[in-house]
């Protein structure tokens, strides 16, 4: 979030943050977004299991809607999402993952890369659909993962890219550069999404 929020500010993307919406009550997300001038409020996303249920999804959608949001960026939303953000934000809905898609899908990829030894590891920012971190990639970075990793070490350098690569998978989005064929995106040069030839 915080990322999106210094892109915005310095010019890097052309978007600006609307609103920030936690699952958690105390979410330190929300005391950073307040302290940058943008609304932000928790929204209760209903009994504690993984999908958001409907009723609260009516909700989160009503928010978004009276932001006039565009595009929905997730970051550390550790729920579910279900047909009511489909409905209406089907294709718009992005999400940031740490590993490289589709391998280590779910929680802890940090932790499912050094438990497979992989040599690297890495994050992705992808297009959200009902199927659980399955969702077309737009953008990866790679992080060699070192002998001496420990979960801790390896996340840390993992969020330096996430921090990097976020910015600019918006930026293809605005640009108009990123296209789904086929289950996969595919990125059209600066030139040729403005009309020119590519």
């Amino acid at each position: 979030m915080t990322s999106l929020i210094a892109a915005s500010r310095d010019g890097r993307i052309k978007s600006r943050v609307a609103v920030v919406i936690s699952d958690v009550p105390d979410a330190p997300a929300l005391d950073k977004a307040r302290e940058a001038g943008i609304a932000a409020l928790w929204i209760d996303p209903g009994p504690k299991r993984t999908r958001v249920v409907r009723s609260q999804a009516d909700a989160y959608v009503s928010v978004l809607q009276e932001h006039d949001v565009d595009l929905v960026c997730l970051a550390g939303f550790m729920r579910v999402i279900g047909k009511t953000f489909f409905a209406v934000y089907g294709g718009r809905i992005v999400n940031i993952h740490p590993s490289l898609l589709p391998s280590f899908r779910g929680l802890h990829g940090q932790r499912q890369a050094l438990e497979a030894g992989v040599k690297i590891a890495g994050c992705s920012v992808h297009f959200v659909i009902p199927e659980l971190d399955a969702g077309p990639v737009i953008v990866q970075a790679a992080v060699t993962v070192a002998e001496d990793d420990t979960e801790e070490t390896l996340s840390e350098r993992i969020l330096e890219q996430e921090h990097r690569i976020y910015p600019e998978a918006v930026r293809l989005i605005e640009e108009g550069r990123t296209r789904i064929e086929g289950g996969r995106v595919r990125i059209a040069d600066a030139s040729a999404a403005a009309g020119g030839s590519s």
